[in-house]
C-alpha cells in the first residue's frame, strides 16, 4: 500500500468508526426492526388537498401489455386499478375487462400453457420480492400453490408444449443460488434438474420441429450485474457443455436460432454498442445494422419464424423485425410520433404478439398484431379520467457539461410558464427538481411520464439526467462508475446543479434545486446533499443507500454477488466503498432532507434509512423518515404510492418554492 493510501484508508476508516453506534445495523426487512422504531416513523394520513391532485394523475394509467390466448380469443393483462397489481381477462378486443385474482399480494403472469387452459402466476406478499407460483384455469376460480415459501424466490422458467410439464428456478437449496425444477401440473411432484452454486436460469429451449420433443436446453449462469456465461444441456446424450462467457466478464444474451447449432447472441463485445450476432461455429456474424446506438433487446418466437429486436435511440425505443431463416427485414405497422414502441410476448404457435405503443401524450396503449392476416387491432383502452393528458407536456432532450469535458444528456419537463424567453421574461426562475434514476445500469427516457408532470403542475421544472454510468449511450459510458471508477465520475451529480444555476437563472435571480432520486437514484440524492452539500437545496431519498459496506453486507444474498460486482468488494475494496458513501460525508449536511423506505426491502435494507436518520437527528437537522410497514423496494400499493409522492411534492413545495 503506497503512502497515500495508507492516508485515505486511515481517514477513512476513522471517519467510519467515529459514527454513532445507532448507524450501525445488521439484518433485512421488517423482522431486523424493533416494533417501535417503526411505530415510530409510520407515515400518518395526508389531507385530501395534497392527495386529490396525485390521486388524479395515478387514474390516469394503462393496464400491463397483456398476452393473447393461442388462438387469439381471449387477452390477459396486469392491472392497478383495485389498489395493487392483479390480472385481468378480456374476452375479445376491447370487451368488458373481468378480474380474475385479487386481495392485497400483487400478482402477475408468468405464461399461459400452450393449450390455453392454464395461467401460470406469480405472486408476492408486501414487497418482500419473494414470489411464489401459482396455477390458475384461464376461465377464473382459485389459485392452486405450486410453491411459495418464505424467503425464496420460485420463478417459472418454461412450460412445455405438453402443457403438462413446467420448469422453474427456486433459491430454496442456497438462498444466494437458483436452481431448476421440472414439476408435472397433474402429479404435482418436482424434480431438481441442475444443481450448484450461482444465479441459474432457462435462457431457452430448443423444441424439434417435427416430433416437438425438447433437444436441447441453454442455462444462463449471472456472474456479475452485466456479465453472464452460457451453458447448453443436451437431452439425449444428458451432457452439458460450455457454451459462452466463461472465464469471460462479458454481457451476452444469448437464443438458439433457426437450428440446434445456431445461436442469436445479443452483446456489445465487439463494439462500443450492443449489436446483434448469429453464433455458429464459435464464429460471430453481424445480423443487425452497424449503427452507433445500443440493440437494446431481441426475441425469436417459438416457431423460429421471425426475431424482433428494439433499438434504444438516445431514450427512444424503435422496434424492428427480420426473417429468421434469411435474416430479410420484415415490414411492421407504423406509428406515427411514438416515442417508444416495443413487443410484449408472442404466442408458442408464433401467430399472435402484443406491441405496446407510448407517446408524450398519452398513456401506453396494447395492440395484437396477426402475422397472418397482417392485421393490427387494439385490445386494451388506457384510463385517463378527469385528466385532458393532451396538455402534458413533452420531454425536451438537452445536455450539461461537466468537468472534466463529457456532455451529459437530459430530459427536460418545463411548462410554458417556466419559460424564460427574450419575448417572455420570468419576473424569477421555477425552482427545478433534478430526478437521479436507479440502476445505477438504468436510464431515463422520454415518453409518457407521470411523475414528472406531477411536478410540472406544482410549478417545478423536472430534469432527468443519464450521467456517466447509465445505460444506452454504449460501454464505455455505461462501465465508466464500476468499482473505484465511480468516484472519477460522482462529480456529474454535482455537475447538473452547477450548469443549473449559472444556465438557468432569471432576471438576475438563480433557482432553487431540489434532488429526488429511488434506489440507486436515492443513493446519488444522499451523495448530492452529503459529499456535494450545498448543490442542491433540499433532497428526498426513496430506498436509497446510505452506506455501500453495510448494504453490500445486509441486502439479500441473491443480490451480493450481482452488487459487488458493479460497486466492489466490502472487504477487498473498502477504502473506496466509505469514501463513496453518504454517511462519510454526513457532517457535511446543511439542507432539508426527506428519506422515504420499504420495510420490506430485500434490495436496500431498512437500516440503510434509519441509520442515516439518527445521523441527521442527532445534528439536528431538518429531516423527515417515512417508513411503510406493507412496502418493500418501493411503494406497490396505490395508497402507498400516493403518500409517497404526496410527502414529496409537499416537502419540496415547503423548501423550494417559499
Amino acid at each position: 500500500m503506497n503512502k497515500r493510501s495508507l492516508f485515505l484508508s486511515i481517514i477513512f476508516t476513522s471517519l467510519f468508526t467515529a459514527l454513532p453506534v445507532s448507524a450501525q445495523y445488521s439484518g433485512l426487512g421488517k423482522d431486523s426492526l424493533d416494533p417501535q422504531v417503526l411505530k415510530r416513523y409510520v407515515p400518518p394520513a395526508l389531507p385530501p388537498i395534497v392527495t386529490r391532485p396525485i390521486e388524479s394523475i395515478l387514474d390516469v394509467r394503462s393496464p400491463g401489455l397483456g398476452t393473447v390466448t393461442p388462438d387469439g380469443k381471449r387477452m390477459f393483462f396486469t392491472w392497478g386499478i383495485s389498489g395493487t397489481v392483479q390480472v385481468w381477462r378480456l374476452d375479445g378486443a376491447q370487451k368488458f375487462p373481468v378480474q380474475v385474482t385479487g386481495g392485497q399480494d400483487a400478482t402477475t403472469i408468468s405464461g399461459i400453457t400452450p393449450d390455453g387452459k392454464y395461467l401460470l402466476l406469480s405472486r408476492d406478499r408486501q414487497g418482500e420480492e419473494n414470489p411464489g407460483l401459482y396455477l390458475q384455469s384461464t376461465d377464473g376460480g382459485a389459485l392452486e400453490v405450486i410453491q411459495h415459501e418464505p424467503k425464496v424466490q420460485t420463478s417459472l422458467q418454461y412450460i412445455g408444449n405438453d402443457s403438462r410439464t413446467i420448469y422453474f428456478s427456486a433459491n430454496d437449496v442456497k438462498r444466494d443460488s437458483y436452481v431448476i425444477y421440472r414439476y408435472d401440473l397433474q402429479t404435482k411432484k418436482k424434480v431438481q434438474i441442475s444443481g450448484g452454486d450461482g444465479i441459474w436460469w432457462i435462457a431457452d429451449v430448443f423444441v424439434n420441429p417435427k416430433t416437438g420433443d425438447r433437444e436441447k436446453f441453454l442455462f444462463g449462469k449471472a456472474t456479475g450485474s452485466l456479465s453472464r456465461e452460457y451453458y447448453e444441456y443436451d437431452v439425449k446424450t444428458r451432457q452439458t457443455t460450455p457454451l459462452l462467457g466463461q472465464n469471460e466478464k462479458e454481457d451476452y444474451s444469448v437464443q438458439y436460432g433457426t437450428k440446434a447449432n445456431e445461436y442469436l447472441v445479443l452483446t456489445p463485445k465487439f463494439d462500443e454498442f450492443s449489436r446483434l450476432y448469429r453464433y455458429q461455429n464459435q464464429k460471430f456474424t453481424p445480423i443487425t445494422p452497424d449503427i452507433k446506438v445500443d440493440i437494446a433487446n431481441f426475441d425469436i418466437d417459438d416457431q423460429r419464424q421471425r426475431i424482433l429486436y428494439t433499438i434504444n435511440d438516445k431514450g427512444y425505443t424503435r422496434l424492428k423485425a427480420i426473417a429468421a431463416d434469411n435474416l430479410t427485414e420484415i415490414k411492421l405497422p407504423e406509428f406515427a410520433n411514438a416515442d417508444h414502441i416495443y413487443t410484449g410476448l408472442t404466442t408458442r404457435n408464433g401467430r399472435f404478439t402484443t406491441i405496446g405503443v407510448e407517446t408524450a401524450k398519452a398513456p401506453r396503449l396494447s395492440y395484437v398484431y396477426d402475422w397472418q392476416t397482417q392485421k393490427l387491432t387494439q385490445w386494451v383502452l388506457p384510463s385517463t379520467p378527469e385528466i385532458d393528458t393532451s396538455k402534458f407536456v413533452t420531454a425536451k432532450l438537452e445536455s450539461y457539461p461537466t468537468r472534466d469535458g463529457a456532455s451529459i444528456p437530459m430530459f427536460v419537463y418545463r411548462s410554458p410558464n417556466c419559460e424564460n424567453t427574450p419575448q417572455n421574461p420570468l419576473v424569477k426562475p421555477c425552482p427545478v427538481i433534478v430526478h437521479f434514476h436507479g440502476g445505477p445500469e438504468g436510464q431515463s427516457t422520454a415518453g409518457f411520464n407521470r411523475y414528472a408532470q406531477l411536478f410540472v403542475n406544482a410549478g417545478f421544472i423536472f430534469v432527468e439526467p443519464n450521467v456517466r454510468g447509465s445505460d444506452g449511450y454504449g460501454k464505455t459510458w455505461l462501465n465508466a462508475d464500476n468499482g473505484r471508477d465511480r468516484l472519477k465520475v460522482l462529480t456529474d451529480i454535482e455537475d447538473t446543479s452547477i450548469f443549473i444555476r449559472k444556465n438557468w437563472q432569471a432576471n438576475g435571480l438563480t433557482p432553487k434545486i431540489g434532488i429526488v432520486g429511488g434506489s440507486y437514484g436515492g443513493y446519488a440524492a444522499l451523495i448530492g446533499m452529503s459529499k456535494f452539500a450545498g448543490s442542491y437545496d433540499a433532497g428526498v431519498s426513496n430506498v436509497g443507500i446510505s452506506n455501500l459496506v453495510t448494504f453490500l453486507n445486509n441486502t439479500a444474498p441473491y443480490r451480493r454477488i450481482l452488487r459487488i460486482s458493479e460497486y466492489g468488494d466490502p472487504v477487498k475494496d473498502r477504502d473506496a466503498l466509505i469514501e463513496l458513501s453518504p454517511v462519510t460525508y454526513s457532517d457535511r449536511i446543511k439542507a432539508p432532507l426527506l428519506i422515504i423506505q420499504g420495510a420490506n426491502d430485500p434490495r436496500v435494507p431498512v437500516g440503510e434509512a434509519i441509520q442515516i436518520q439518527k445521523i441527521l437527528e442527532q445534528k439536528k437537522i431538518p429531516s423527515q423518515l417515512v417508513i411503510f410497514p406493507d412496502e418493500g423496494h418501493g411503494s406497490s400499493k396505490r395508497s402507498n404510492q400516493v403518500l409517497e409522492i404526496g410527502y414529496t411534492l409537499d416537502f419540496f413545495k415547503k423548501h423550494l418554492q417559499n
